[in-house]
This record gives structure tokens, C-alpha cells and sequence, in this order.
């Protein structure tokens, strides 16, 4: 992926159609230097609030709008055709499913917010190009942390430590962390658990995207509304570039000017703390230049080039003659290597012990309320941590993914050596499948299964359907109804979705269907009198389509039926119109003198 790294002070603009969206975000939302306050209103950081805050160097780099490169196709973010974006728009697997599962989430958790998966795509472009480079796994979690500067003040906010250094490592200072940049006194205010493993994990992009639509969408928030989408961004950084930045990849998104490209692309990761692109910063000692954390050569005792001082002259021992005023040395043990954090440490796992019931069961389109959980234990039955467990569905035929979509995740252990998958989502498809758990580099420790079964979701039923609204007036012949007729569908006082229903038109007492008299249109304008109207919506709502009279006047019927066996009549009456007496013309006689 191609990635281009700017400071705060520069926003790298990408040919004529980049300056055009340019001109019309910044036209709608104005330009300043990063983290300038001045006229940001109620968005503003609070004192318990400190995100807004300059907290790390974001990814200014705008999107690049030039038309696609069908060479492109088949390389890195290049997609498989002439039309797919390149690189430069391309969002990793891991990271589009969790943006995409974070706003379906949200739309249910806030229902007034509308956020779009593209707002929540453009904070994770700016603040970390989607954890490029970090190693993302299908799981949401990354091979190596994502940390800002420490934030002891100068370039960037003064917050001392509120999480006793649980997500960022420091005991002294916060830094922002994660996929999203959350500060952790905002994380404790903001956070989520977007993958449904019971943890609110900033680290973890599932997490972290959830957590950010709850941060955007705080304060009553609709992001349909300009101003308050132009709030929302700010309160995230107080910097008109950052909301330029984060606004034009979000309509680049929404454009669908967007692919994905491999979770493990090689690519340089973004460093929000400042320092060199790909180096990780070092946790500086109290006193270090403020801002992005020590990025100074540890002292050596080595002397400068050009500088060395001379030392006095010693005779040359004889190698053959060994000293007699110094003992004889015994070896020192080699030192082991230090372990590459990019690995995996090896696990002294012998073997998994189930956690929770071996069986599971619910129906289509519901999450399973179980969880698969597990321990690891050693050859001595003691609990491991940190050892990494692989939950997979297995089975060919099912829908069923875990929440976010993923049928594979890798999920690492506590110290009480417990491992727990995120919530399984049935799918449409009724069945059985095993869930399979096992030890990730560890082929010789029998694996454990979970065994679910997924049965069809039982029809839904009413006992009472009711005609909503006034009758229907009488018409004249070979005219429209002119009344709207909706049936609403309950079942003990609640309405009831999904129930379906048909209407026919039939005589008076509704016992019996008639071949003439008032008649529904299908979709080619031809005459009916025996209608699907489909199924009831989330308000248990059905209407009916318009309904004409034909030639024919007297009482008729419509025999709304549902499919479970309720019925009801609509009464209608087609009637002639009657004509007005005349007064005679004839000229009355004179009567007789």
C-alpha cells in the first residue's frame, strides 16, 4: 500500500481532481493549522475529554482522485480490474469489516446518529492507515502495538497517566493507542466491544471502530446534519486540516472509489508518535524532549571518531605464559536471544479444557448465546498465559461467521490461561457445525469442538389483524376508491413482523369471490381481483395498493386473509349516481271563467 506520511504542517495534494474535493470540503468546513481551537464551539475538549487534544501526528495525506490505472490490476490494492482503486484507497480485509461492523452496530445501539462505516474508515485512514503495517490479524488484533508520543506536553497535550498503563504500557504519561488513537481517559468514557469476546480493547480494530462511532456519535449527535458531523470530527482533533483530511476520505469511500487489499500487504506503517516511519519510539526517561517520546542513541562508552583519547602504553602479555595474578578465567554462559517480538513465543500447552456447554442451539438469524471459551493448561495441569488460540467454524453449507464476519479468529489467553471467541452469528441457513478450538503452532494438543445447530426460525404468528383508519366511502362506477386501508397485525397486544397476507375481492357477506365488481391492477395494468400484499413491516403494518370500481354497482367485500388463518372484511359500496328531479316544462292550463 502506498502510503504517504505528512506532518501537521503539510497536506500532500494529489493531482487536479484531490484540489477540486479539497476546495469543496474546505469550503464547507474552512482551513487552519492543526490543533487551532480558536471558534470550535461545544466540540472543544473537556477536562475528562482530552482526545481533541494534540495527542500524535495523524496521516494528512489526501486521497488520490486521478482516474484508475488499469495496470494496476492484480498488484497490491490494485483489485482485478481496470476500474478497482489502487493502493492508496485500498482498506485491508480486517479493517473494512470491522468499519462496516461498527455502523451496523451503532444503527442499532444509535439509532439517531446515522454514522457511516466511511466516517469511521476516513478517523482509521488519518490516525494509522488502518493499522497498515502492524500486523493486523483476522481477529482485529495487531502483532505490534500502535502508540502515539508520550504526551508530556510541548508539541502535544500534558496528560499524565489515568490507566496505570494498561493499554499503553506507561506508568507515567498517557499516549494515545490503537488503530483509532483513543487516549486512554477517553477510551474508559468511549469504549466498546465491537467483536462481542466480552474485552473493550482500544488495540483491537473491532473495538476500536465501535468505540469511535460511540465517541463521534456522543451528545445527542446526527450526523446527518452538517454542522454536527463538522462538531463530531473536530472534537477528535482540534486541527480544520485533520477534519479535511478525515471528510475527503470518507466521500472517497462513500464514492466507491474503495477495494481491499491483504490484512499482511508489506507496507511502512504510519507512526503517530512522530518518529521515523517504521521505527517503533522508545519509552523515554522523565526530563526527554516533550512531544514524541526519546528518540536519542543510548550513552555509549565507545569514544566519538576523531575525538579518541589516548590510553597509556602497556606491555603485550605473552600468550604463551599465562598471567600468574589473575585466575583462570571460567566461560560464561552465552546469554539466550532475546525473543522477536513479531513471533510467537513458544507455549507449553499439553492441552485445552472446554469451558461452557459442549452444545449449542438457536435459530436462523440469531446469535448464539454461548461463547466458545477454553483453557490452556500445562503438563502439570497449572493454567498458561499468552498462549494464542485459534477458534474456526468448520463445515461446509453454513452461513454462521463470527460478528464481524470472519469464520476464523485468533484470541489469546489470560492468566487464568482462558481464551474466548467473539459471538457467533447463525446466519440464514439452518444446520449443524462444529466450532473447532485449537492451539495455534501446536499440532500435537487435541483440539476441542463445539457442536451448534442452527434450526429454522419459527413462522411468525398473530392473533388479531384490524383495519387502521376510517371506511372506505361509496364511489361511482368506473372510479378509484379514494380511501387508504392498512391492516395491522398483533398478537397479544404487540404487533407482530413478517406476517403475510392476500386480498380478494369478493360478494357482500365475503363467502364468495366474484369475477366483476371493484379490482386491483398488477404490475402490467391488467384488471385483478386476488392480490399478495406481501408481509406486515416492523410496525406489524400492511397497505393495500390502490382498488378501482368497474361498471358494476351493489355491496362488495375484500377478504384479507394472513397465512396463519386470520381473516378480515372490508366492506365497499359502488353506487350509481342518483339523478335530480327536473322541474315540468309544460305550461299549465288556464282555467276556465
Amino acid at each position: 500500500m502506498k502510503i504517504l506520511r505528512t506532518r501537521a504542517a503539510s497536506v500532500s495534494r494529489q493531482g487536479l481532481c484531490t484540489a477540486l474535493l479539497v476546495a469543496s470540503l474546505t469550503a464547507a468546513v474552512g482551513v487552519s493549522p492543526p490543533h487551532n481551537t480558536a471558534g470550535a464551539d461545544d466540540s472543544s475538549p473537556r477536562p475528562s475529554d482530552p482526545q481533541g487534544k494534540p495527542h500524535g501526528v495523524p496521516n494528512l495525506a489526501l486521497p488520490d482522485l486521478a482516474p484508475k490505472n488499469p495496470g494496476n490490476a492484480g498488484k497490491p490494492g490494485g483489485g482485478t480490474g481496470g476500474d478497482a482503486p489502487d493502493g492508496n484507497t485500498g482498506i485491508p480485509k480486517t479493517a473494512l469489516a470491522a468499519y462496516q461492523n461498527a455502523a451496523r452496530l451503532a444503527a442499532t445501539q444509535l439509532p439517531g446518529c446515522h454514522i457511516p462505516w466511511e466516517l469511521i474508515a476516513g478517523i482509521g485512514r488519518v490516525e494509522s492507515v488502518h493499522a497498515g503495517g502492524y500486523g493486523l490479524r483476522s481477529d482485529g488484533s495487531t502483532e505490534k502495538p500502535i502508540r502515539g508520543p508520550r504526551l508530556t506536553g510541548g508539541q502535544f497535550a500534558e496528560i499524565r497517566d489515568t490507566d496505570k498503563g494498561r493499554w499503553d504500557g506507561d506508568t507515567e504519561y498517557d499516549r494515545a493507542v490503537g488503530p483509532t488513537q483513543f487516549i486512554p481517559s477517553t477510551w474508559e468514557m468511549s469504549g466498546a466491544d465491537g467483536n462481542g469476546d466480552g474485552i473493550k480493547d482500544p488495540n483491537n480494530i473491532f473495538d476500536a471502530a465501535l468505540g469511535t462511532a460511540h465517541y463521534l456519535c456522543a451528545n445527542n449527535r446526527d450526523l446527518n446534519s452538517s454542522a454536527d458531523l463538522d462538531k463530531a470530527v473536530l472534537s477528535y482533533n482540534q486541527s480544520r486540516e485533520y477534519v479535511t483530511a478525515v471528510l475527503a476520505w470518507m466521500r472517497t469511500y462513500q464514492s466507491g472509489n474503495v477495494g481491499t487489499v491483504p490484512d499482511n500487504i508489506p507496507t511502512t506503517p504510519h507512526d503517530p508518535s512522530g518518529d521515523t516511519p517504521g521505527k517503533r519510539p522508545t519509552t523515554p526517561s522523565p526530563g526527554t524532549t516533550p512531544g514524541g517520546g526519546s528518540t536519542t542513541t543510548p550513552p555509549s562508552n565507545k569514544p566519538s571518531p576523531g575525538k579518541q583519547t589516548p590510553s597509556p602504553q602497556k606491555p603485550k602479555p605473552d600468550p604463551q605464559k599465562p598471567d600468574p595474578q589473575k585466575p583462570t578465567p571460567k566461560p560464561e554462559p552465552k546469554p539466550d536471544p532475546k525473543p522477536d517480538p513479531t513471533k510467537p513465543i513458544p507455549s507449553p500447552v499439553t492441552r485445552l479444557e472446554r469451558m461452557g456447554a459442549a452444545k449449542w442451539e438457536t435459530t436462523t438469524g440469531e446469535v448464539f448465546e454461548e461463547r466458545a471459551s477454553v483453557k490452556a493448561l500445562d503438563k502439570a495441569g497449572k493454567p498458561v498465559a499468552g498462549a494464542r488460540v485459534v477458534f474456526e467454524i468448520k463445515g461446509e453449507g453454513t452461513e454462521a461467521s463470527f460478528l464481524g464476519g470472519s469464520k476464523k479468529v485468533t484470541a489469546t489467553t489470560l492468566k487464568d490461561g482462558i481464551a474466548t471467541s467473539p459471538s457467533v452469528l447463525a446466519g440464514a441457513t439452518a444446520g449443524q457445525f462444529p466450532l473447532r478450538a485449537t492451539v495455534e503452532g501446536k499440532d500435537g494438543v487435541t483440539p476441542v469442538d463445539f457442536n451448534a445447530t442452527v434450526k429454522p426460525a419459527p413462522a411468525p404468528h398473530a392473533d388479531k389483524i384490524e383495519r387502521v383508519g376510517n371506511e372506505c366511502a361509496a364511489v361511482q362506477p368506473n372510479s378509484p376508491f379514494d380511501c387508504k386501508v392498512v391492516i395491522q397485525a398483533s398478537k397479544g397486544g404487540k404487533a407482530v413482523a413478517d406476517i403475510g397476507m392476500t386480498a380478494t375481492v369478493a360478494s357482500a357477506d365475503g363467502k364468495k369471490a366474484v369475477e366483476t365488481g371493484p379490482y386491483f391492477k398488477d404490475k402490467n395494468g391488467k384488471r385483478v381481483r386476488k392480490v399478495d400484499l406481501g408481509k406486515t413491516d416492523g410496525n406489524g403494518q400492511i397497505e393495500l395498493p390502490e382498488f378501482f370500481a368497474d361498471g358494476k354497482t351493489g355491496g362488495y367485500t375484500l377478504r384479507i386473509v394472513t397465512t396463519d388463518g386470520q381473516a378480515l372484511l372490508v366492506y365497499l359500496n359502488v353506487e350509481a349516481k342518483k339523478s335530480t328531479p327536473q322541474p315540468s316544462t309544460t305550461p299549465s292550463s288556464t282555467p276556465k271563467s
